[in-house]
């Protein structure tokens, strides 16, 4: 049986190899955080799984070729603020959190209490409490206290691209969100230029919905 890290390198050759990996803070990132860590118990010995995987309360922790996906695609930069909506198991804001640095931060949002809880258990762990906040709450509606951002990330799919995000979303900033039906998405990149936002499709995906005021209901 290969260690937890023999799997995970092997893994991150894999994504590499199929393409989805070509930035090397993505690759650093994702060679160092644990995902077995923010992990149930039951399932971390399916951590290097390129798929997603159940994390309670009907909610996943996405394949790790999408948060390798959205990392890359996201363009992250030491000290960004980001923004996450979806904290699930809290790995996706430690790959974030890695590459943005004890100079940025990144907050996420969880609207399931036991799910917020866990991400935040995860996260302090893992060491990375004091770069990633958790916070408990309506994500569709941003975060406005800590606006602007430099990046903003949702990780459920959107009937439409939710407005507070876009709003919050600083001059220049980067928003990824799938957008689409409850069952398949499209990935969605906006630019913010101004007053204008360029859109750019990344192809489809599947996500769980978004729940909230500006999304499903």
């Amino acid at each position: 049986m290969e260690s937890f890290e023999e799997q995970r390198e092997s893994l991150v050759e894999s994504l590499k190899r199929r393409g989805y990996i070509s930035n090397v803070a993505v690759e650093a990132a994702m060679r160092r955080i644990q995902r077995e860590e923010f992990l149930p118990e039951s399932l971390r010995d399916d951590a290097y799984v390129d798929s997603p995987l159940p994390i309670g309360e009907g909610q996943t922790i996405s394949a790790p070729h999408m948060v390798a996906i959205m990392a890359e695609q996201l363009d992250l930069r030491p000290g960004m603020k980001v923004l996450e909506i979806g904290a699930g198991s809290g790995y996706h804001a430690a790959v974030c959190a890695e590459i943005v640095g004890q100079e940025g931060h990144v907050y996420t949002v969880e609207r399931i209490s036991s799910l917020a809880s866990f991400a935040e258990a995860n996260l302090r762990k893992t060491g990375y409490a004091s770069v990633v906040t958790v916070i408990f709450g309506d994500g569709t509606r941003g975060l406005p206290e800590h606006a602007p951002y430099d990046r903003i990330l949702v990780a459920a799919g959107a009937p439409a691209i939710p407005t507070p995000l876009t709003e919050q979303l600083a001059e220049g900033g980067k928003l990824l969100v799938p957008v689409g039906g409850r069952f398949c998405q499209d990935l969605i990149r906006i630019e913010k230029r101004g007053h204008k936002l360029k859109k750019e499709s990344l192809g489809g995906c599947v996500f769980v919905p978004l729940i909230g005021e500006h999304g499903y209901h």
